[in-house]
């Protein structure tokens, strides 16, 4: 069996699709062709080239090597990882049909194959750096060969994805399969995301996240009283504008840092504390993320409550970075690197 990359789009528009169609799809605008009657792979380079005459040579065969794959070596039985562009989790699906192409499909869903989700919502944080770097690839369809990845999938998955206390192989670029002409780019900003998260939870597990969050706020500068360990009836910290917190919105935060999304009580538990102290908004700071339960209240809660979930924790974090308090930064000690921007593929 094999491990396969598929993306959902640049920006993971396509994310929701996957998951309500129990579908991965190749999405690609305005390329209505059934592939499957194609003989070969010249053949496919040959029609990408009347499709997309723009195309150079080298581009031309990098997208053929990507979607050759998925025509033609995708089957039954191999497995899938769907990476989230919009929250730090993982999907894993199983490959139940073969390609199929259906002409009356909304453009771009054309080209799919059947699947059956082994997992969706997966942290992150469950795989090691090296399998980590492997789903980075900015490709939109790959296969995953590397320090035996299908495997140890298999085997974190018969784990109930139980996080791996091991620190994994040496870290190397993800294979772009047999075809030489593949080329490979890596999401660089998305795996040093990943660095920087284990090293919170290193570092900041339980209360200490609390305080973090804590820092985070005063750096926005905002005052705040942060609840000493232990039971704190729903409220980790209070915050409010002004040298002495006097100030409007007055905030009430809860954090949760375990892997598991919380759910709707949580949330209710975080309303039902703000009405205590009079607070206009809160915050709820989830590390292992939200259930859907929780996310679909967003909109109705939008006026009074946000969610930050892991990527957004780090997001506020390097925004104000420099503004924390030394011995914050002493603890995360990160810097600023700059380079060229990788290009993802538009398929």
């Amino acid at each position: 069996m094999a491990l396969w990359l598929v993306r959902t789009g640049k920006h993971g528009e396509h994310e929701r699709r996957f998951l309500s169609d129990d579908k991965v799809f190749l999405c690609w605008d305005e390329f209505k062709h059934d592939l499957s009657k194609l003989p070969d792979k010249a053949a496919l380079s040959a029609l990408l080239r009347s499709a997309r005459p723009e195309f150079s040579d080298s581009r031309n065969a990098n997208y053929s090597g990507q979607l050759w794959p998925f025509i033609r070596k995708m089957k039954p039985g191999d497995w899938i990882i769907v990476p989230s562009k919009s929250k730090p989790v993982i999907h894993i699906a199983e490959i139940v049909g073969p390609y199929v192409f259906d002409a009356a499909a909304d453009d771009p869903y054309f080209h799919s194959h059947s699947v059956k989700w082994v997992a969706q919502d997966v942290p992150r944080s469950v795989f090691d750096q090296d399998l980590l770097y492997s789903f980075g690839a900015f490709m939109t369809v790959c296969e995953i060969r590397r320090n035996d990845a299908e495997k140890r999938v298999r085997a974190l998955a018969a784990k109930n994805w139980m996080r791996s206390s091991s620190v994994g192989p040496i870290i190397e670029p993800p294979s772009g399969g047999e075809d030489p002409d593949l080329i490979v780019e890596v999401d660089l900003a998305r795996l040093a995301r990943d660095q920087i998260a284990k090293l919170i939870i290193a570092k900041y597990k339980g209360h200490g996240l609390e305080r973090l969050v804590d820092a985070i706020l005063r750096a926005q500068g905002y005052t705040t009283f942060l609840s000493p360990p232990g039971p704190d009836k729903g409220i980790d910290i209070l915050a409010a504008p002004g040298a002495l917190g006097f100030g409007t919105p007055r905030i009430c935060v809860q954090v949760k840092s375990g892997d598991s999304p919380v759910d709707s009580p949580t949330l209710n538990q975080l309303i039902g504390a703000m009405q205590n102290v009079k607070a206009e908004q809160g915050l709820l700071v989830s590390w292992g993320g939200f259930k859907s339960s929780v996310e679909k209240e967003e909109p109705a809660q939008f006026f009074r409550v946000r969610l930050w979930n892991q990527d957004k924790l780090i997001e506020e974090l390097l925004a104000n970075y420099d503004r924390l308090d030394e011995s914050i930064r002493a603890e995360l000690p990160l810097m600023r690197v700059w380079t060229i921007a990788g290009q993802e593929d538009d398929t």
